[in-house]
């Protein structure tokens, strides 16, 4: 019974700091930054202007079809 209580101490304190040092390693990642090397803009702003009144069912039908 104790070696079984030690054995779940030690994989408990194994997972625990495991979680610590994946989040330290995560907080130094910056993924908003700007990409550097070859990268290219993959959408741009369209032309055209949506109109600035709309109703309830054609802003639902623009989320369902843009997804945004």
């Amino acid at each position: 019974m104790i070696w079984l209580f030690f054995l779940f101490m030690g994989c408990t304190l194994v997972f625990y700091y495991g979680i610590l040092w994946v989040s330290d390693e995560y907080k130094e990642y910056h993924r908003y930054d700007e990409p550097h090397g070859r990268s290219m803009k993959v959408i741009s702003p369209s032309n055209v202007e949506e109109p600035k009144e709309m109703e309830a069912f054609e802003r639902l039908r623009l989320f369902f079809v843009e997804g945004e």
